[in-house]
């Protein structure tokens, strides 16, 4: 692996900012897919559970993606790997705004999830975490995490005015090829991406898995992350479509996911920092209890325009905080050679909870016309992550001191 000190300033700056004009130009609109919902569904006639089971299968698809993309970028280097991802996602979403058969529709989730998975901010963020120093690296994720929030606030919106001027379908071809954006900035991350464990073989891999999966750490970071998965999809698939069930006008839900990007930005800055200065882990804790508080406050007190956005901008301030801080306890307690690998597994926990809150959401929606009890399933989960956080030993464990020796 090649050190940070090694690399050219210069190099090493211009792979960060392309770094995060490609978070920027790949999460964006996945992550505010939601917005299609309501006139998707209404204009095809599907229930809920169709758009919820495709936007699902996406997220579960891009879990899985995750850790082999990560191992693909550790082996061989992470541009190759952005741009397989930017390429299948962008014919992903194209098919989306063509194809109208229901089964059809939630199989698009495949080369969608595929794509978002290798061409997503995790990767982007695993590469700049290896290339600067360890007292910086906690600021770059969260760098790269603000970049991938700020294309969520400027996608939401956007998307929501495509679809009032242009129709949902022009709308996402018009997305699809946006992802070619992404092609020319591989260029300066390719500069200084080098492998980390280019000589590695299958059973090095393997093993790396089973010191990891054998350190309760490492489990609790697995287990945590599913929670933070089961939120962000819930809120960004469904809050648009509650707004409008509320009696809200159409803005407003476009509108709360963009917030929610938009402080996000502020929300991961502040976390990147935190990890520097206080115990990773028990910021951790704090943000899944405080969005246990906020999602239980805003089910509770009469919905209204003000009280979506206050929700939206607090949700904001919480809401992609945890990833700077769990990949940097990735890279404390594992080390760096297997590190897209292993955050990429994290990653797939995290997907797993986002396949659950999405396609759950729909499903019980279709049942009841309520999202009652996914609200209270989403406080349940925040306090429960706050407390499996705790036990984390915020020291490398046995595969990054087998790593150092």
């Amino acid at each position: 692996m090649q050190e940070a000190g090694t690399v050219p300033s210069g190099k090493i700056n211009a792979a960060i900012m392309a770094g995060c004009l490609v978070a920027f130009l790949g999460f964006g609109f996945a992550a505010t897919f939601g917005v299609f919902l309501s006139p998707m569904s209404e204009d095809l006639g599907w229930g809920r559970e169709t758009f919820s089971l495709s936007v699902a299968v996406q997220l579960l698809t891009w879990g899985f993606a995750q850790p082999l993309a990560g191992a693909v970028a550790d082996r061989f280097g992470t541009a190759r790997v952005l741009a397989f991802g930017a390429v299948c996602a962008g014919i992903g979403f194209m098919l989306r705004g063509i194809v109208a058969d229901p089964g059809l529709f939630v199989l698009t989730g495949v080369l969608v999830g595929a794509g978002t998975g290798a061409a997503s901010f995790p990767i982007v963020i695993g590469a700049l975490g290896k290339i600067v120093s360890e007292e910086r690296r906690s600021f770059i994720l969260g760098l790269g995490t603000a970049a991938a929030s700020l294309g969520m606030f400027v996608a939401a919106p956007a998307a929501t005015t495509m679809i009032g001027s242009i129709g949902w379908s022009t709308a996402l071809i018009v997305i699809g090829a946006s992802f070619a954006l992404i092609l020319p900035f591989l260029v300066f991350i390719a500069r200084v991406a080098t492998p980390s464990a280019s000589g590695s073989s299958a059973k090095d891999f393997g093993n790396a898995l089973g010191m990891a999966f054998r350190d309760r750490s490492y489990l609790c970071l697995f287990f945590g992350f599913f929670v933070c998965g089961f939120h962000v999809a819930f809120i960004q698939t469904h809050l648009p479509a509650y707004v409008i069930d509320m009696g809200l006008a159409v803005w407003i839900g476009g509108w709360s996911l963009a917030l929610i990007g938009l402080f996000n930005i502020a929300g991961s800055f502040l976390s990147g920092w935190s990890g520097q200065v206080y115990s990773k882990k028990w910021v951790l804790s704090g943000i899944y209890f405080a969005r246990a508080v906020v999602i239980a406050a805003f089910v509770l007190v009469p919905v209204s325009g003000s009280s979506v956005l206050v929700f939206s901008a607090v949700m904001g301030l919480l809401w992609l905080s945890t990833v700077p801080l769990t990949m940097g306890l990735v890279a404390q307690t594992q080390g760096l050679k297997f590190l897209s690998t292993l955050a990429g597994l994290v990653f797939l926990s995290h997907q797993t909870g986002s396949f659950l809150g999405a396609w759950l959401g729909g499903r019980i929606y279709d049942l009841n016309q309520d999202y009652s009890p996914m609200w209270w399933t989403a406080v349940a989960l925040g306090l429960l992550a706050a407390l499996l956080h705790m036990p984390i030993r915020e020291s490398p464990g046995p595969l990054a001191l087998a790593e150092e020796s």
